[in-house]
């Protein structure tokens, strides 16, 4: 009797599969993305993959930059096995900046402190 294997390692090789039949289309794009990073990385994140085989993502925060960054070297792999390792040839992710508060000066109150009531 052959041992069982677990689904977790039968699924990549199955989607890879069904993906490689389909024709390229954004729609086969997002739904790789899904599969590579997860739920929650793929709702703040929207992919792009340029003729060029740049995967460019644009995260809504640094937060979500920073996480897919980390990540970077098993997303890549993930992608290139469901997408075609020819066809995936980097990946950029890119946020808006975070526009942080000015710095005071020494001795600059607080902002919406006028005086001192008391």
């Amino acid at each position: 009797m052959d041992p069982m294997l677990s689904l977790q390692h039968c699924v990549p090789g199955v989607l890879a599969d069904l993906l490689s039949r389909q024709p390229h289309s954004p729609a086969k794009v997002a739904f790789a993305w899904r599969a590579a990073v997860g739920d929650a990385i793929a709702r703040a994140t929207t992919p792009t993959l340029t003729d060029t085989g740049t995967m460019r993502v644009q995260a809504s925060d640094q937060h979500w930059r920073r996480e897919v960054l980390r990540s970077k070297p098993l997303v890549l792999e993930r992608l290139r096995a469901m997408l075609g390792r020819e066809r995936v040839a980097r990946l950029t992710v890119s946020a808006p900046v975070e526009q942080r508060p000015r710095r005071r000066k020494r001795g600059e109150p607080k902002p919406g402190i006028e005086g001192d009531d008391r």
